[in-house]
């Protein structure tokens, strides 16, 4: 198991009790089934940022909390370099680098995306709020509800992220996109 998935358990199940949740009542508020649940908070199963976001704004924490453990804390600016930001590397498929890991009280995540070319059809997730999506390089298939987009360098989608959606990089090159996920 990715040592980076079990913290991220550890403090998933530390935040869930300082808040006096059960882990069958934080199911039900996720919507998610326990045994779900069960199985992020013992490591057995990767996160999906939908639930790392949804989880967040219920147990009423920033999600670097749960990914890193530090709470962000400069309120004025935050400056990343190029290159830089927080890495969440926990799939194969999905490379993510927070582009504003230090800053308090955010209305909006940045994240640069990497996806590795991959054949299977991705699974899609929901979480709250809306998401901007803009390509950097490479090309992707955007899914959402019933719909595929292919999406190209320059290229950009704004949506509801209530839907389920997905994205995978379409041919042999990974696809590099810019995240902001909007609370």
């Amino acid at each position: 198991m990715n040592s980076q998935i079990k913290e991220m358990s550890q403090r998933l199940t530390m935040l869930r009790e300082s808040q006096g949740y059960s882990p069958e009542k934080i199911a039900k508020i996720l919507e998610i089934p326990l045994t779900q649940y069960l199985q992020y908070e013992t490591g057995e199963s990767d996160f999906s940022f939908s639930f790392l976001y949804n989880a967040a704004q219920v147990l009423g924490v920033d999600v670097l909390d749960i990914i890193s453990g530090e709470s962000p804390k400069l309120s004025t600016c935050t400056v990343v370099r190029n290159g830089g930001g927080y890495e969440v590397d926990r799939r194969k498929a999905y490379n993510y680098k927070h582009l504003a890991f230090t800053f308090r009280n955010k209305k909006a995540e940045p994240f640069m995306v990497t996806v590795e070319p991959n054949d299977s059809i991705p699974e899609r997730h929901a979480h709250e709020g809306q998401e901007f999506n803009y390509m950097v390089s490479g090309t992707m298939e955007f899914y959402i509800a019933d719909m595929v987009y292919e999406l190209g360098q320059g290229d950009s989608v704004y949506f509801d992220a209530t839907v389920p959606h997905a994205m995978r990089a379409h041919g042999n090159e990974p696809a590099v996109f810019l995240a902001v996920v909007v609370k």
